[in-house]
């Protein structure tokens, strides 16, 4: 039930923000470049940001790390595979990191309100 309800809250949050991520403005003057507040706001977004995605990622880590040695601590024949299986998921989780700082950096440096 509980992974149900997080995968339907999920779903809803993209639902939510869909709508005002594609939005266009009708007649919309271009800018040369950001206002101060829009760069401040800007900024602010991509600290909040990476800074939940380090939590997240760092979280992650931490949980997968103590169930591998667990499990070298239950199975020490099993270390091998573990450590494998233990390496290949950090990759993964910490390229959601990465992720989310190349979104930061198209946030700062391409402008898209302008």
């Amino acid at each position: 039930m509980r992974k149900l309800f997080t995968a339907a809250l999920g779903v809803l949050g993209v639902l939510v923000t869909a709508g005002v991520a594609t939005a266009a403005e009708a007649a919309a003057p271009v800018q040369a470049s950001l206002d101060a507040s829009g760069l401040g706001l800007t900024a602010f977004a991509m600290v909040i940001g990476m800074g939940i995605a380090a939590a997240g990622c760092g979280i992650a880590q931490g949980l997968g790390l103590k169930a591998a040695c667990e499990g070298v601590a239950r199975n020490p024949e099993a270390s091998n595979k573990l450590t494998n299986s233990l390496l290949l998921g950090l990759a993964f989780i910490e390229s959601l990191a990465i992720y989310t700082f190349v979104i930061c950096l198209i946030l700062l440096f391409m402008r898209p309100f302008g």
